[in-house]
């Protein structure tokens, strides 16, 4: 097989959660370029028809549905309308960020239902329909750099995204016999609609210096080749990983020693 086949997503289908913005409109546009039937999903239907519109205007075949995560009636639907669905990408989540002891039982409540509750659920609906149809497949979540390291703040965020780590291993282990891979990408600190205001905080871009030698913000469409990569044949080796797609955050830090051109020690 060709390196261009082995990248290609031609004739799959694919269901993106979360797809109408930010790193999970970036996924969808990566996906449907490398030939997927891409399908859409989200709350907001405008903006999701819009850019459906937009993939199908260049020739690629893309759809919007509606798809509230928090609905389990709503995502049986989704998925039950897609009997021939060979990918699942879980984006949507939600965030507040304040100190652990103020949050509010409906905040928590809505995080944890958003972030893990219904990725759970929508791979257990994607995973019995891959299941049923018996040629495998693929499932990503899109998780954090909070999975392996926090931050204050934030913590029903980081509780949620560490517990998509353990399901992706779950459930690798479980579906891996049945060639279905599970995988988690963690991305570091990206600038969306969601981070603009706490990123472009000058005091946080100098904070950046110490703390990730990529010197830049990460941006959604870093994220979105990853995912393509999941979703293809040629990944059918890959399985419980969480990768980290963060600018060195997670692994590295910066320092503000530099050696001397005589300093041998």
């Amino acid at each position: 097989m060709g390196a261009y086949l082995r990248f290609s997503l031609e004739g799959r289908t694919v269901l993106i959660v979360g797809a109408s913005r930010g790193i999970g409109l970036a996924i969808a546009q990566e996906v449907a370029a490398a030939g997927a039937r891409t399908v859409m999903g989200a709350r907001s239907l405008a903006p999701l028809r819009a850019a459906a519109a937009e993939l199908v205007a260049q020739g690629l075949a893309a759809e919007a549905v509606k798809l509230d995560v928090t609905d389990a009636v709503n995502a049986g639907a989704v998925v039950a309308s897609l009997p021939e669905l060979d990918g699942l990408v879980f984006v949507a989540g939600t965030n507040v960020r304040k100190a652990f002891e103020t949050y509010t039982e409906e905040e928590y409540t809505r995080i944890v239902d958003t972030n893990l509750n219904a990725a759970s659920r929508l791979a257990r609906l994607a995973g019995a329909a891959m299941l049923g149809r018996g040629r495998g497949g693929k499932i990503v979540f899109i998780g954090s750099s909070n999975q392996v390291t926090s931050l204050p703040y934030l913590a029903p965020y980081a509780m949620t995204k560490a517990a998509l780590g353990g399901l992706t291993r779950a459930l690798a282990a479980e579906w891996g016999r049945h060639q279905i891979q599970v995988n988690c990408i963690a991305p570091g600190l990206i600038w969306t609609d969601l981070t603009a205001r706490v990123l472009s905080d000058p005091d946080i871009a100098a904070w950046r210096e110490g703390v990730q030698p990529i010197q830049r913000w990460g941006q959604p469409a870093d994220i979105a080749p990853l995912a393509v990569y999941l979703l293809g044949p040629v990944s059918d080796f890959v399985t419980g990983q969480t990768i980290a797609v963060d600018g060195g955050y997670t692994t590295t830090k910066v320092w503000p020693f530099r050696p001397a051109e005589d300093d041998a020690g």
